[in-house]
């Protein structure tokens, strides 16, 4: 064949290369799942100089209790939780940007669904109405933007379907889609995951199927564990089962922030529970990840009667670091 000739027939199938290539992004969606992981691109976990614990460390320096919290918990990454904020866009994206500064990756919650916590009633509230939520979530996406992150998507919101009606379970899903496919356009170097309860509350089946439906395919995967406490091995053993029921494609990451010694059966403040390993990659799952604020109270009960939901209690705190 002459020289020309393969010049051309190169020049053709490297056309015909890049027609296919063209195609592909026209026909397939794009998804956070096949993107490079976050951590790649920064030199570890962000450890947030305000959270709960560290805030309390820094107003409290002369308390016994003081050392303890901090070396235990403050001085470790913590997940940051945005909730009802008319200004989330910027409030995301200064604490991202913070972050990627000093050459780290974020972990944040995003928790303002609608009719939130809708059977535990001790963190309700959420955004008031669909039209709003769908604006703050686009919002909290962009502010993203494209700088390395991790988002857990709205603890619970696809478990206690059993407290809502037929109508708001689908508005629900529907919010949770749109907030899927925000992610997915806005956050490209995010590794965003839908919430999936955890192990001793929806069969995985069914909870494939609603992960199904609120667009987990579009995204790196599902959460577990968040703010409770079953076992790693447990988490792992539900986890592999759910993907299972959704054909291997995802991924998914486990709250450690309270489950050394795993479930009592209770969830509000329970006694003789202890922190879980801190954040890192691995442990059969993508991440293993402190999302619950350890020593943050889940409501006035347990060993916490008069914490309200979100407050910070040393005593709780200590508690989980003894194991008491």
């Amino acid at each position: 064949m002459h020289r020309k000739s393969v010049r051309r027939t190169t020049l053709v199938g490297l056309l015909s290369l890049i027609g296919l290539l063209a195609l592909s992004a026209v026909f397939l969606p794009a998804s956070s799942a096949s993107a490079a992981s976050p951590l790649s691109m920064a030199g570890g976990f962000y450890v947030n100089p305000d959270s709960a614990p560290a805030a309390w460390v820094s107003t409290h320096s002369t308390d016994s209790r003081a050392a303890a919290i901090r070396a235990s918990i403050a001085s470790k990454p913590i997940a940051r939780w945005f909730g009802d904020d008319p200004g989330i866009g910027t409030s995301v994206a200064s604490y991202v940007g913070t972050a990627y500064k000093h050459d780290r990756v974020p972990v944040l919650v995003a928790y303002n669904i609608p009719l939130r916590d809708a059977c535990g009633k001790e963190s309700a509230g959420g955004a008031g109405s669909v039209a709003h939520y769908r604006t703050w979530i686009s919002s909290f996406a962009a502010g993203v933007g494209d700088r390395p992150a991790v988002v857990i998507i709205e603890p619970d919101a696809l478990s206690d379907f059993s407290c809502l009606s037929s109508a708001q379970i689908s508005d629900r899903v529907a919010m949770l889609k749109y907030a899927a496919r925000m992610f997915q356009q806005k956050a490209p170097n995010t590794w965003a995951y839908l919430d999936a309860g955890h192990s001793g509350w929806v069969d995985p089946a069914t909870m494939a199927s609603r992960l199904r439906s609120a667009g987990v395919g579009g995204i790196r995967g599902f959460s577990l564990n968040v703010s409770n406490f079953r076992t790693t091995s447990d988490s792992v053993s539900y986890g592999k089962k759910i993907n299972s029921a959704l054909g291997g494609s995802a991924h998914f990451v486990i709250d450690t922030s309270r489950n050394g010694k795993g479930s009592n059966g209770e969830w509000c403040n329970p006694a003789g529970r202890k922190l879980g390993v801190s954040a890192r990659t691995g442990g059969g799952a993508d991440l293993l990840l402190w999302i619950k604020q350890p020593g943050v109270s889940d409501g006035k009960c347990g060993i916490a009667p008069t914490v309200r939901a979100g407050t910070f209690s040393p005593d709780l705190a200590m508690r989980l670091i003894n194991g008491t």
